[in-house]
């Protein structure tokens, strides 16, 4: 065997131990994944409450013309507004995908930097919206027949109406007629207020109105399926013949 062929294999052997360890026992692996989540957490959290605690739902504040608003909305449903009174299966939804990101970062190694990265982001998410599932709630208003939802505060309840304010404020009451077409009660809810105001021809790019945890979520899951997708390619150029000398 050749000098640079015994160069070679002495070089993969020494690579090998940490390559195929566990990023569970490595320091830095764990500072990426922890270090993504807390940032990216506190970010959410930070930017709903400065969100509600200055901005009200009449008056959504233009940050970038025709291209970016911060406008005040209750979502009692899942990512972007979909699924609303699913909560408690979104809650559900959410914790098993905590699980899944943990799942995937013990199976990785200290190598799979950019992974550990897109479990941070999709574990930020995933917390800063169950925060909001299980610590906030709202009461809704639905009237099955028009589609029409009114999220906000309880002012009054009687037997023929409710009166409903701004979320939390209790501002802008607003009676509602207790029929048989409308859903009256108290429900867990997701606070956003990001929107993308961008149209191509005169329709809207996005939209739902969403936060950072959503940014996050999407951010994370596109970074893992890249990177899937990168490994994936590189494991079937190593599975191709070698071309013959």
């Amino acid at each position: 065997m050749s000098r640079i062929a015994h160069g070679e294999a002495f070089a993969a052997r020494a690579a090998t131990p940490r390559a195929e360890r566990s990023a569970v026992r490595d320091g830095a692996s764990h500072a990426r994944l922890w270090l993504v989540a807390a940032i990216g957490l506190a970010l959410d959290l930070w930017s709903k409450e400065w969100a509600f605690s200055t901005l009200t739902p009449e008056s959504p504040r233009t940050i970038v013309k025709d291209v970016l608003d911060f406008q005040l909305s209750l979502n009692p449903g899942a990512l972007f507004g979909m699924g609303a009174g699913f909560a408690p299966i979104f809650i559900g939804a959410s914790v098993l995908a905590l699980m899944f990101v943990l799942y995937l970062f013990c199976h990785s190694t200290p190598a799979h930097r950019w992974i550990h990265f897109g479990l941070g982001c999709v574990l930020a998410g995933a917390l800063g919206n169950l925060y909001d599932r299980t610590m906030e709630s709202a009461y809704v208003v639905y009237d099955t027949t028009s589609g029409v939802r009114h999220i906000g505060k309880l002012i009054d309840e009687g037997e023929y109406t409710v009166v409903v304010g701004d979320f939390k404020t209790g501002r802008n009451p607003r009676p509602h007629l207790r029929t048989p077409d409308v859903i009256a009660g108290h429900r867990p809810v997701v606070r956003d207020f990001i929107k993308i105001q961008a149209k191509v021809a005169g329709h809207s790019i996005w939209p739902w109105i969403f936060n950072v945890a959503d940014a996050l979520l999407v951010v994370g899951v596109a970074v893992l399926l890249l990177n899937f997708w990168l490994e994936h390619r590189y494991a079937e150029g190593l599975d191709e013949p070698a071309p013959a000398d």
